[in-house]
């Protein structure tokens, strides 16, 4: 199996979030919704079973041009059967390591694709993404959130059981979280909107790239 390949659980995905995190995983992506702008060319990375995309749709109903990433056939088939508008999508089945386009995008959108992902990995895939979005653009980015020091004892047992299940049933490479905020922070993306979810351990941010 590939790394970070969701197809053993692609069926049963969405209804495993919810029971273990209620609506939080879906509302730190749908708050930043509104910030995508009209006739938007936007890069979905690791969409999963594509719910974003009816998402998407309640608020802008068409105009988006889409690009819709996903690693997992099993879940890029059920993303398909998503009701999305009159908005254009291309669906791509593809690892995003392997992604590659001459486009460059308004919006990229990131929810929970960092953690799966070692340093260096992380680091490679963010320089990509950062590379097909526009200056002046928006990355819509959520992910859990766990400082050692910081954090409460719960998070890090919960980080550690979902690491400990995830590697077993989706192969995920990554052991530990490792926080994407220094990567933004050193190509100087401005923060537009900072939320936070589940008592502090989910994290949704707007980033700015920085114009030109």
């Amino acid at each position: 199996m590939k790394l970070n390949n969701y197809d053993n659980i692609a069926g049963w995905y969405d209804r495993l979030s919810r029971m273990v995190f209620f609506k939080s995983q879906v509302n730190a992506q749908v708050d930043q919704l509104s910030y995508i702008p009209k006739k938007s060319k936007l890069l979905i990375v690791g969409g999963g079973t594509g719910w974003i995309l009816e998402e998407l749709a309640k608020i802008r109903l068409e105009g988006l041009d889409i690009t819709f990433v996903e690693i997992s056939f099993n879940m890029l088939e059920l993303a398909k059967k998503r009701k999305y508008g009159a908005n254009k999508v291309e669906f791509i089945h593809l690892p995003v390591e392997e992604f590659v386009s001459e486009a460059h995008y308004d919006v990229v959108l990131t929810a929970f694709l960092f953690d799966n992902f070692s340093k260096d990995r992380m680091a490679q895939v963010f320089s990509k993404l950062n590379h097909l979005l526009k200056p002046g653009g928006l990355w819509l980015f959520s992910d859990f959130e766990y400082k050692k020091k910081q954090g409460k004892k719960w998070q890090g047992w919960m980080l550690k059981s979902m690491y400990m299940f995830f590697r077993k049933v989706s192969n995920v490479e990554a052991k530990e979280l490792i926080s994407a905020a220094p990567l933004f922070e050193e190509k100087r993306f401005i923060k537009l909107k900072a939320q936070r979810y589940y008592k502090d351990f989910i994290k949704a941010v707007v980033y700015q790239k920085p114009s030109l």
